[in-house]
């Protein structure tokens, strides 16, 4: 039988952190599924899923504990994907706009109060060509339930985007 987990970690940013994480999935019969990982200041931070033998389980939450010796945190979750998730429609968010506190507050609250789960989401403050100002700039993908009332959910995000003067745009994903 196999387990599926879910594992973050994080640490500092140097060669061979992924690879001391690959190396004890491996050697514990595990497979490396999925993974989203960067670095972010001068941190390393990721995400991963892997399938490992439900005996090795234990065995390698054990191995991964003692990279806290080189400063690496990892922790492990089981995999709790619900294959029987609920009818929903994928959508691309973007937001630009001049950078201030409470963007993605303000844009994260109007979406879970329509239902729509964020599944992705990357943000970055650049500095604008002309002016040197700095701008905001997120591009999410979301979740939208088939349930939800996609013009109220326009029409908040619309109004949000005025209130923080910054630019919003909800695409539909083909």
């Amino acid at each position: 039988m196999q387990s599926t987990l879910v594992m973050t970690v994080i640490g500092p940013d140097r060669p061979g952190l992924v690879e001391s994480v690959a190396t004890l999935v491996a050697q514990h019969g595990g497979n490396w599924l999925e993974s989203r990982m960067s670095r972010l200041g001068g941190r390393f931070a990721g995400i991963l899923r892997v399938r490992v033998p439900a005996e090795s389980v234990a065995a390698l939450m054990l191995t991964l504990a003692g990279l806290s010796a080189r400063s690496i945190t990892v922790t492990v979750q089981p995999d709790e994907f619900d294959a029987a998730a609920p009818q929903a429609e994928l959508r691309q968010l973007e937001i630009i706009g001049h950078d201030r506190p409470g963007i993605v507050q303000q844009i994260t609250s109007a979406l879970a109060r329509h239902g729509v789960n964020v599944e992705e989401l990357e943000t970055e403050c650049v500095s604008a060509a002309m002016s040197g100002e700095m701008l905001f700039k997120a591009r999410a993908t979301v979740l939208v339930p088939n349930s939800a009332d996609l013009v109220a959910l326009k029409t908040e995000l619309e109004k949000v985007a005025a209130d923080l003067i910054v630019e919003v745009a909800f695409l539909k994903l083909a």
